[in-house]
C-alpha cells in the first residue's frame, strides 16, 4: 500500500501567514466576541444584533433581499430568525402583493432592543475603530471581498 503524500511543514506557516480567509475568520471571530460580550446584558449576539438591525427600516424586506445583505442563504437566516421570533422581537409575514414571499418586521420589542443595542454598538465601535489606523480603508476592502464570486 502506498504511503500517503506529504505536506511540507512550510507550506502549513505560510497558509497561517498569509490566508486572507483564515485571517479574515480570526477577525470576524474577534470582533464577534467582543460585540458578543457587550451586548450580552440586553440578551442579544452580535449576529442577532445584525439581522435586527437589517430590518430597521420604512417598509419590511423581504427574507431573500435580507439573506442577501447579510451575505446568508435563506435556510441560515430562517435558523437566526427563529430565536428572535419566540422572543417576539421579529414576526414575518406573507407579502400581500406576491404570496410566496416572506416578509420581515421588527415588533415593537424588537425596535426596543435595538433602541437599547445602539449606544452599546455605538461605543465598541468607536473603540474598535479608534484601534485602527484606516478604518474607512478596511471597511472598503472588506466590502469589496463581500462582493467577490465564488
Amino acid at each position: 500500500m502506498d504511503r500517503p503524500a506529504e505536506l511540507a511543514f512550510e507550506t502549513t506557516l505560510h497558509v497561517r501567514d498569509n490566508c486572507l480567509c483564515l485571517h479574515a475568520q480570526r477577525a470576524a471571530r474577534a470582533l464577534a466576541r467582543r460585540f458578543d460580550v457587550a451586548l450580552a446584558p440586553i440578551g442579544i449576539t452580535s449576529g442577532q444584533f445584525s439581522l435586527l438591525m437589517s430590518l430597521n427600516r420604512p417598509e419590511p424586506p423581504s427574507l431573500g433581499s435580507v439573506a442577501a445583505l447579510l451575505a446568508m442563504d435563506r435556510t441560515t437566516l430562517t435558523a437566526n430568525l427563529k430565536p428572535l421570533e419566540r422572543r417576539g422581537l421579529v414576526a414575518t409575514e406573507t407579502d400581500p402583493k406576491d404570496k410566496r414571499v416572506r416578509l420581515l418586521r421588527l415588533t415593537p420589542a424588537g425596535r426596543a432592543v435595538l433602541v437599547e443595542a445602539a449606544p452599546i454598538w455605538k461605543h465598541v465601535h468607536a473603540r474598535i475603530e479608534a484601534a485602527l489606523s484606516d478604518p474607512d480603508h478596511l471597511r472598503s476592502e472588506l466590502n469589496l471581498l463581500s462582493r467577490l464570486q465564488p
